[in-house]
């Protein structure tokens, strides 16, 4: 089963470092957060990704294509040919495509873009610039017990982001409304499963995946909240990045569900 990561948007509220790097290449502990993203999916034992790239596309395919040579201890030897020794390194598990899915394409058709790497099943989709500890195994459970075409994992968490609508028995999303004061709704933390059905919910590139495709979704009672209680935390500014680097340099680092 395939994982989706949107990793080609501007981050234009992190610009402190963005202007320099995507996104999803800011690191957290000299690792991009990409990255950590990556190895959540792991310690599950999903392993194949699609990364779905845009803005400065060439830094995520350059650090992937060195990627072996960066975590490796090896020896250089000029006197012979220039002969290589690889003395140790840490491999991943990982089959990774990078799809150069247009530099200004919004989020609904970079999901498009993508159509043909992950063929007739369904696929876990996120976006590049958050962590969090969602079981994977039960985020996909609940949604083939559902047996509807989007899942999506809902989360408290402030009041910046609008909320979601949820039928306390079903579950599924009714509808998404603007945020109110003092309101304790969830709200959309992405981490998703989708049916390939749901490509037919997206026009193209212009089409915004937040907005109209998830609110049809909705409104024909097709999307699901997978409701997590644990951690989750977006990298949207400057602030909320040294916030996870603290967490990590601590050793408490709660979406680390890997050894």
């Amino acid at each position: 089963m395939k994982v989706v990561i949107l990793a080609g948007g501007f981050g234009t509220r992190i610009s402190e470092e963005s202007h320099l790097k995507p996104k999803p290449m800011i690191e957290i502990g000299e690792k991009p957060i990409l990255w950590h993203i990556m190895k959540e999916f792991s310690a599950y034992g999903f392993n194949e990704f699609v990364i779905c790239c845009g803005y400065k596309q060439h830094m995520i395919k350059e650090y992937f294509a060195d990627y072996y040579l960066h975590n490796s201890d090896i020896t250089f030897d000029f006197t012979n040919k220039n002969a290589q020794m690889i003395h140790s390194n840490v491999a991943e598990p990982w089959k990774v495509t990078l799809v150069d899915t247009g530099l200004k394409t919004m989020t609904g058709g970079r999901i498009k873009r993508i159509k043909n790497y992950v063929g007739d099943e369904p696929f876990f989709m996120t976006y590049g610039d958050g962590v969090s500890d969602v079981e994977f195994d039960k985020l996909l459970e609940f949604h083939k017990e559902k047996g509807q075409i989007a899942t999506l994992t809902a989360v408290h968490f402030g009041q910046r982001f609008g909320v979601l609508d949820i039928d306390k028995e079903s579950r599924t999303i009714k509808s998404f409304r603007e945020k109110a004061e003092a309101d304790g709704s969830r709200i959309n933390a992405g981490y998703m499963v989708l049916d390939p059905a749901v490509f037919d919910y997206i026009d193209g590139d212009s089409t915004v995946f937040e907005k109209d495709p998830l609110r049809k979704l909705a409104a024909e009672g097709q999307l699901n909240a997978y409701k997590h209680n644990g951690f989750w935390q977006c990298m949207d500014t400057q602030r909320e990045k040294e916030q996870l680097e603290a967490m990590w340099a601590s050793g408490n680092a709660p979406w680390k569900t890997w050894e």
